[in-house]
């Protein structure tokens, strides 16, 4: 119970009360709190090994609902805040990143079971380490419906395994991995801001947005609302729709007073197609914004 409620703690908080959680043992970190994990092992075992209960338990603490936010001194006594005096902060695994970007884009394929699916990736990727004789020797991206499948049934190749999947930490599958570790890179910036499937649901979420009969047309302000809140689940604030305004308004002169060609290219991304309804030039300024939005700090990072 001690190892289960460890594992539990550290997907909920980024690390277990025991650092070390593929080691119990004498090489093994001690715990931090050890009477809390005892007690919460007791609780577990008491429950009748109710994983439900025990996950409710644990995102409803006062530990967990504390504001990640401190002042210099708190940071400096404890920077990996493992006497957790302040809520946990940490980045999104991979899968959820591509997920949570395909969910408000309206594109997630959440359909269960099945063989693993081959997303979007750039050429060239698998053959220059491809057997000759090998079924995986050259990449067949899937079409359709099948590639905006849920992150967890992507097809992974060890050797070449998907740029978004390596850039995010995730494990290369060759052996068991207890604890993710995160780092963060100029790749991942490049990767969410360029990938074929951000930019795509960037345009879909955008569409989402211009579509939306709920808001009028000629309201700008509040589509912009609508967007950050989908995105960010929680309202904007007067400066961040000030600073989102702007912005949009930069790229409406940049797309709809001459660079045509850029927009159609920029709102052809991806297997989906834009809605014809919609004019390229002013889906392109909306999209650039919500790719924008879409690679916020507070949107692939957990507060």
């Amino acid at each position: 119970p001690r190892v289960t409620v460890n594992r539990l703690w550290q997907q909920v908080f980024g690390m277990g009360l025991v650092e070390t959680s593929d080691d119990f043992g004498a090489q093994g970190s001690p715990p931090s709190h050890p009477e809390l994990l005892d007690w919460l092992a007791d609780d577990f075992r008491s429950s009748g090994w109710d994983i439900r209960h025990l996950m409710r338990l644990l995102v409803t603490s006062q530990a967990f609902r504390q504001s990640a936010a401190a002042g210099s001194q708190a940071y400096s006594r404890d920077p990996s805040n493992r006497w957790w005096a302040r809520g946990p902060r940490l980045r999104l695994d991979a899968e959820q990143i591509r997920d949570g970007a395909l969910l408000v884009a309206g594109l997630l394929n959440d359909q269960p079971g099945g063989p693993g699916f081959r997303p979007y990736q750039p050429p060239d990727i698998w053959e220059p380490v491809g057997y000759g004789d090998s079924n995986t020797r050259y990449y067949l991206q899937e079409h359709g419906p099948q590639v905006y499948r849920r992150s967890l049934y992507m097809f992974l190749k060890r050797t070449a395994p998907p740029p978004l999947m390596s850039n995010f930490d995730a494990p290369n599958r060759e052996q068991a991995c207890s604890r993710r570790v995160r780092s963060n890179t100029p790749l991942q910036a490049l990767q969410l801001l360029n990938d074929v499937q951000f930019v795509e649901a960037a345009r879909q979420l955008a569409s989402r947005v211009l579509l939306d009969a709920v808001v009028p047309p000629e309201a700008t302000r509040n589509r912009l609302e609508r967007l950050f809140e989908l995105v960010l689940t929680r309202p904007a604030g007067d400066h961040e729709l000030t600073w989102l305004e702007e912005t949009l308004d930069y790229y409406q002169q940049r797309y709809v007073q001459g660079e045509l060609g850029e927009a159609q290219q920029l709102v052809a991304v991806g297997d989906s197609l834009p809605p014809s309804e919609l004019e390229a030039t002013e889906l392109a300024a909306w999209t650039a914004v919500a790719n924008l939005l879409l690679n916020l700090d507070e949107v692939v990072n957990r507060p």
